[in-house]
């Protein structure tokens, strides 16, 4: 799963009673948050999950009023080791906690070796070329991993770029950056082909906290599965949105959350 919590924005307390019931009910195993609060009393995650999680915070790159807004892997299978790409790589991206955390997991078999993956990209309309560079660091960054031993590999986020973008045609096998290229399977497209599928949407009041004037709807949140010579290492059995209604009047997060059901 991956979803974008933002942060403590709108009513959290009818936010959080929603989002916690619906977390729990969907159990999923593994988890890429975007935008969960972290700090010396507070981990959102944590809140929001219960037990039964393991979890990892981005530690690098964050910036603000020195509370944790960044990316965060929660998995209900052990945590092995934890990996980050800081992606503040132009000047352009100093004030927005843009980070990459990469979980490898200890998933039963026959998975095997997993990295989980939680991307948070540069955020801002203009910023194409920040997460070009940005997807172009994190995938040389896997791919020293995956170089350790076999690995199945999920990415999940939010992209802040739609799937014709540059930077998801580079994920998605459809560019090269740099002399540089792979191939990862976008799960909602596997299983919906070309519906828009839309994860901002302006029917969500909470999408026009930001963008109150020019806000358009877009499918800007992902989960995608690496590919081997041959396509996906892991079977997309099937691909959901969540958190995509409102419940007694309240939305979860201005974003909708992205599921899918993975086999080995």
């Amino acid at each position: 799963m991956s979803l974008n919590l933002f942060g403590h924005h709108g009513d959290w307390p009818a936010r959080r009673e929603l989002l916690t019931a619906g977390l729990r009910r969907l159990r999923p195993d593994v988890v890429a948050l975007q935008e969960a609060v972290v700090d010396d009393t507070d981990d959102q995650a944590a809140e929001l999950l219960g037990a039964g999680y393991h979890l990892a915070h981005q530690t690098l790159g964050l910036v603000g009023d020195g509370r944790h807004h960044g990316a965060s892997v929660a998995s209900r299978w052990p945590i092995l080791q934890v990996h980050e790409v800081d992606l503040h790589l132009t000047p352009r991206t100093g004030d927005y906690s843009c980070g990459t955390v990469i979980a490898e997991l200890a998933a039963p078999a026959p998975l095997g070796r997993l990295l989980a993956v939680s991307h948070g990209p540069s955020w801002a309309w203009w910023a194409e070329a920040e997460r070009e560079l940005q997807a172009l660091a994190v995938v040389r960054r896997i791919e020293e991993l995956a170089a350790d031993g076999p690995a199945h590999v999920v990415v999940g986020g939010d992209f802040n770029a739609t799937p014709d973008s540059s930077s998801v045609w580079f994920w998605t096998g459809r560019k090269s950056l740099d002399g540089t290229s792979t191939a990862y399977r976008d799960c909602w497209e596997s299983v919906h082909g070309a519906d828009p599928g839309w994860t901002i949407d302006p029917g969500n009041p909470l999408t026009h906290y930001e963008e109150r004037d020019v806000n358009r709807g877009r499918r800007i949140d992902y989960l995608l599965v690496r590919c081997g010579d041959h396509g996906p290492t892991l079977r997309i059995a099937d691909c959901r949105r969540v958190f995509d209604e409102p419940v007694g009047g309240v939305m979860a997060s201005d974003h909708y959350g992205v599921v899918a059901d993975l086999t080995a």
